[in-house]
């Protein structure tokens, strides 16, 4: 038996049914195969929910018995859209999912030239506690399976009536932190039996947890890898980051460093700009000198801020300067579009929707 249905049996076990997004074409045969189903059985179902449609009365081609052992064995129409909100602005989409234990997530979807891209959460919450991110103020629930991750792009999609171009998990909680789930997630999204999208058209963001960025970089698969990193040193990130009290700044450049020799893969390093924290001329020049030698691109933010953050967005003047510094320097760098912000959609304000779910 492969690791795939391995994991599968574990989180039926663990959870009595398993959500039945979470199940990839290999799984459904194995189930139709131990129910005597007929084994076409199985790619007409795993069709119907890898294009999201979780409703079994539209599944025309699906017999009631079959219909019914569904129900029976696996949680099914499980995952809606509690709320759906629009940015005047930009015209920024923010969802929020309820799950089948009412536990909630966020997911924004946003238009680029080259069509839509998603931020998808990875957990009910988080439990890195960044001090400048909405999320680690929310309180952690759980982490979510491959499924439920699956399901943000899908049902968004269908709810926008046009196909996703790009994911980022990026949204609330961190990544690596639901490791399994994460991985069986690129490969259900990867699928070219189910939602076929292109590995490179994926980014996973970590905040640095070490082992799993190195163990990450031993997958084969052309994901993007983008790391928070928002300090140029050890005591400033600690200030930010308590995960930097866990791996020293060293130590996640040095994986850094081990995932560009494994992939031969460009890293992105994302640094929020907080007004007179780490938006300093000094700042940069010590950025440069320790990305130096790396292979990275600079995703620069002003950042967002939100009620109860103890810092405020950089000053225009003090951005483009860090940013005219880390170009003179030979950096590769962007200052990241704001999108969303009238609806907390941007970059450091999701939360755990439970908030949101109240106010409606």
């Amino acid at each position: 038996m492969d690791d795939t249905m391995e994991n599968k049996e574990t989180v039926m076990t663990e959870n009595k049914k398993c959500f039945v997004l979470d199940m990839d074409l290999p799984s459904w045969e194995e189930y139709v195969k131990t129910k005597n189903f007929p084994k076409f059985r199985a790619s007409q179902i795993y069709s119907w929910y890898s294009k999201g449609i979780l409703d079994m009365e539209r599944m025309s081609n699906i017999p009631k018995n079959i219909k019914n052992a569904l129900k029976e064995d696996f949680i099914c129409e499980s995952m809606s859209i509690e709320k759906h909100l629009v940015s005047q602005i930009d015209g920024t989409q923010k969802f929020v999912f309820i799950l089948h234990d009412g536990h909630c997530v966020e997911t924004v979807l946003m238009r680029y030239k080259t069509g839509l891209s998603i931020c998808i959460s990875s957990q009910a919450g988080c439990k890195m506690g960044c001090r400048f991110c909405a999320s680690a103020h929310a309180g952690f629930g759980r982490s979510l399976t491959r499924g439920e991750m699956l399901g943000q792009v899908l049902l968004a999609g269908n709810f926008a009536g046009e196909r996703i171009h790009s994911v980022v998990v990026m949204g609330i909680g961190e990544p690596f932190d639901n490791y399994e789930e994460l991985i069986g997630f690129l490969h259900l999204a990867n699928d070219e039996k189910g939602l076929n999208l292109g590995a490179r058209h994926i980014t996973v963001s970590t905040c640095g947890l070490v082992p799993q960025m190195i163990q990450f970089s031993e997958n084969d698969m052309q994901v993007n890898l983008s790391v928070s990193l928002h300090a140029p040193n050890d005591e400033l990130r600690k200030s930010i980051m308590p995960i930097a009290n866990r791996y020293s700044l060293r130590e996640l450049l040095d994986a850094c460093r081990t995932y560009e020799k494994n992939t031969n893969r460009r890293i992105t390093f994302e640094y929020s700009l907080f007004d007179g924290v780490n938006d300093t001329p000094e700042c940069a020049r010590e950025l440069c000198r320790v990305l130096h030698g790396i292979h990275c691109h600079i995703n620069l933010i002003a950042a967002n801020e939100f009620d109860g953050s103890p810092y405020r967005r950089s000053k225009p003047g003090a951005v483009r300067a860090f940013q005219d510094l880390l170009e003179k320097n030979g950096m590769t760098v962007t200052l990241r579009r704001e999108m969303g912000t009238d609806i907390m959609a941007a970059c450091g304000q999701l939360r755990r929707g439970m908030q949101e779910k109240k106010e409606t």
